[in-house]
């Protein structure tokens, strides 16, 4: 039985897809193209701003160590949701990881992690990550609680939450030094 251009093209297309859709290079693919087409986010109109009202909420590192997201109240916080399993997470890691560089000691970073603690800390040790990552004990306020991920928050001082971005984004563009200095400047 002769192959067809036709088929020929069909077969190759289809284990082209397969590739994609079910091998780890898929998921670098995907990590690619989420790069490409990140963006820096701007801040919420001051109408859609809401207040973070509740900061009752308990995270642990890894180490076990607890944060209580009171204290953090009347700080500059960006609080990103996040999986090592996500292609758009994972795309936006080394921008994250360039502004946690610049802005630690200034701006609180809490990643938040929706993945087992072992392949979190393989996947922070491979990739040379330094940021801080912790574990959900409790609920999050309502206002920070997301389905999708990756979604980011940035809270001002006074707890209104200026930028919610879900997707994949360039957090180290200018626009977003740009706000977390006039936000650390009020």
């Amino acid at each position: 039985m002769k192959l067809k251009k036709e088929n020929l093209s069909n077969f190759a297309f289809i284990i082209l897809l397969a590739l994609l859709l079910f091998t780890p290079v898929g998921f670098h693919v995907r990590v690619f193209v989420s790069r490409i087409f990140s963006f820096s986010p701007s801040a919420l109109d001051q109408e859609d701003q809401l207040a973070l009202l509740n900061f009752n909420w308990t995270l642990s590192n890894s180490s076990g160590e607890a944060l209580d997201f009171k204290d953090l109240k009347g700080k500059v916080v960006l609080v990103n949701y996040w999986a090592t399993w996500c292609p758009p997470c994972v795309a936006e890691m080394p921008g994250l990881q360039d502004l946690y560089n610049d802005y630690r000691g200034k701006v609180d970073f809490v990643f938040v992690a929706h993945d087992e603690g072992e392949k979190v800390r393989n996947f922070m040790g491979k990739k040379e990550y330094s940021f801080p990552v912790y574990f959900e004990k409790s609920s999050s306020p309502d206002v920070l609680s997301t389905e999708s991920i990756p979604t980011t928050f940035i809270i001002d001082k006074k707890g209104k939450i200026v930028v919610q971005k879900t997707g994949a984004a360039d957090w180290n563009g200018n626009a977003t030094r740009e706000l977390l200095e006039r936000l650390l400047a009020e």
